[in-house]
């Protein structure tokens, strides 16, 4: 049996109740309604329920601090966005004031069990609100991301490109954490928002209360063309497409391409561990998300595109991290070839 307590703030514990668990872990995680949420919370019910071990997750966390937190050893496992992996081994962005020494020191000792990719990034809006679409969002105040980590770098970055506008200049880009993401959107303190989006999308949903609201997709030139293309090669990104007439409709919601193709960056993140974890837990771990992929990929709509568990996906070239020695064994065993770039 799990049992499921809240403690302060959002946090989200699952403890199995099982005498024979080997070890008691921590793990932190996004939100409920993301992809990072049901993956690490669906690894600890399982893992939990088998008696590997006790698993103890903490949600709504900003994951650069939890990549950070776990880097030091404070933490067992945390989902991680791959760019952010990235961005600590230079010392970059949210990783500044770290240097790119320490940044490097630390990263070494982040490796993965598994990776997966988020749902998508869009431009949504009231049907109220004066932004009618990528044009229209210069000398507007626009909600893109929590105050630091990879959500807000890459909504800054796509917005960019897209609309040829940054924040602070040419708009009021403003933050808050994820928690107070749907109270900051229903409140009218944005005129659009540019965030993250999985469909269905938690956010939206619970947003139209308030009223109708559009989504719009990238324009397919600007999709196709060299800068976009550029960036969804980038360490920790890939690009989604899939057409919408597949996605179930919410009421109250539209969403605008115009051929009815979804198209979007996505962010590819892991379930990490610190490197000194032992190699039969991380073994372990690897081989419960193996053997119920089905699981994962069926425990809310918005996982069925998500790549749970596609060895080497998002790894490799200049991302920094690779797998845990017990991942590695854990994917050979089940008959799965993992590319050298990703062994450690």
């Amino acid at each position: 049996m799990i049992k499921a307590f809240v403690s302060a703030g959002l946090a989200l514990g699952l403890m199995a109740s099982t005498a024979s668990a080997q070890a008691l872990l921590t793990a932190e995680t996004g939100p409920p309604g993301t992809v990072p949420f049901t993956s690490t919370t669906t690894l600890a019910e399982i893992v939990s329920a088998s008696g590997l071990a006790d698993v103890q997750v903490v949600d709504s966390q900003t994951l650069t601090n939890s990549l950070q937190n776990l880097a030091e050893g404070k933490t067992d496992i945390s989902a991680s966005p791959i760019i952010l992996t990235f961005l600590m081994s230079k010392g970059a962005g949210p990783y500044a004031a770290l240097g790119a020494e320490k940044g490097a020191e630390l990263i070494g000792n982040v490796q993965a069990l598994y990776t997966f990719n988020y749902g998508g990034f869009g431009l949504y809006a009231y049907n109220s609100s004066s932004v009618k679409g990528w044009d229209d969002v210069s000398g507007k105040t626009i909600l893109n991301g929590p105050p630091r980590g990879a959500a807000l770098t890459n909504d800054r970055g796509i917005l960019q490109l897209v609309s040829g506008v940054e924040d602070g200049k040419d708009y009021t880009g403003i933050q808050v954490n994820w928690g107070q993401m749907p109270k900051t959107i229903t409140d009218g303190s944005a005129d659009a928002m540019m965030l993250p989006v999985t469909f269905p999308d938690a956010r939206i949903t619970r947003s139209l209360s308030a009223g109708d609201m559009t989504l719009w997709s990238i324009p397919k030139d600007i999709w196709e063309g060299e800068r976009m293309q550029k960036y969804i090669k980038s360490p920790g990104t890939a690009g989604i497409t899939f057409d919408l007439s597949d996605v179930a409709p919410v009421e109250g919601l539209t969403i605008v391409s115009e051929d009815g193709i979804w198209r979007s960056p996505t962010t590819v993140g892991a379930e990490v561990v610190n490197a000194s974890m032992d190699f039969d837990t991380a073994k372990a771990l690897t081989k419960a998300m193996i053997d119920n992929v089905d699981t994962f990929l069926t425990k809310a709509p918005y996982m069925a595109t998500t790549k749970v568990g596609s060895v080497g996906f998002g790894l490799c070239g200049p991302v920094p991290i690779k797998y845990h020695p017990g991942a590695v064994a854990a994917y050979e065993e089940a008959g799965m070839t993992v590319p050298n770039c990703a062994k450690p």
